[in-house]
């Protein structure tokens, strides 16, 4: 019966990142959120099980689609939507824009600011499919050349022999790892933050300060080769 965001650090965690919050140059500072009717998951158990059936004994409280919307200390807006009932294709839409360009994912496609070689002439139409490898050949991340071909096998696409690869690496050779634990609090508390300001109508909640100050003085990550 919790509402809110229930699973905020999937997608919320990359895009922090890219926007180096609780990093120096950025953090969060407030949340609102709104949610839909809980309409799905009281669907289903009627569909799918009989009327005694647990399911079918509860009050379905979170709504099916919550959206947040985080706003920085610098006034930047992050929108975090959480939804895991409507039919669709599995998508964690993963879109950040600027004042340059879009990058949007599932399915990755790209808009720049003044095109991109001879591949897109304006930023009106997008760079997508095969159109995509000028892009890759240039701006793919070191780290992924360097593990590729190691990793491909591991699971979700390589993503997850990358991420042991590298939490190995750190602890071996010295390192901070590349998520600290005052981002993981940032992330975490959307749920608790979300799940307040539906109950109070939407009304905007500030995060608490994690890390006491101290992001304005932790770098942000560094391209790692």
């Amino acid at each position: 019966n919790g509402k809110g965001n229930l699973y905020p650090t999937h997608g919320l965690g990359p895009v922090a990142q890219y926007m180096n919050l609780g990093r120096k140059e950025d953090t969060f500072k407030s949340i609102i959120s709104y949610s839909t009717p809980a309409l799905g998951r009281k669907l289903y158990a009627e569909k799918n099980y009989s009327l005694d059936h647990k399911w079918n004994q509860l009050d379905y409280q979170n709504g099916d689609l919550n959206t947040s919307i985080i706003k920085t200390n610098k006034g930047r807006t992050v929108m975090v939507q959480w939804d895991e009932t409507s039919p669709r294709p599995y998508t964690r839409h993963n879109l950040i824009q600027g004042t340059k360009g879009t990058l949007a994912g599932f399915p990755t496609r790209v808009a720049l600011e003044g095109g991109f070689e001879d591949v897109a002439k304006d930023h009106h139409s997008w760079i997508q499919g095969d159109k995509l490898e000028k892009l890759y050949e240039k701006y793919d991340h070191p780290l992924y050349k360097r593990l590729n071909q190691k990793t491909k096998n591991s699971g979700h696409g390589g993503m997850d022999g990358i991420m042991r690869y590298r939490i190995v690496e750190c602890l071996r050779n010295g390192l901070p790892l590349d998520q600290n634990v005052y981002e993981g609090c940032f992330w975490s508390a959307v749920t608790p933050l979300s799940g307040k300001s539906i109950s109070e109508g939407g009304m905007p909640q500030k995060f608490p300060d994690f890390t006491r100050g101290r992001w304005e003085t932790t770098n942000p990550l560094k391209i790692i080769t």
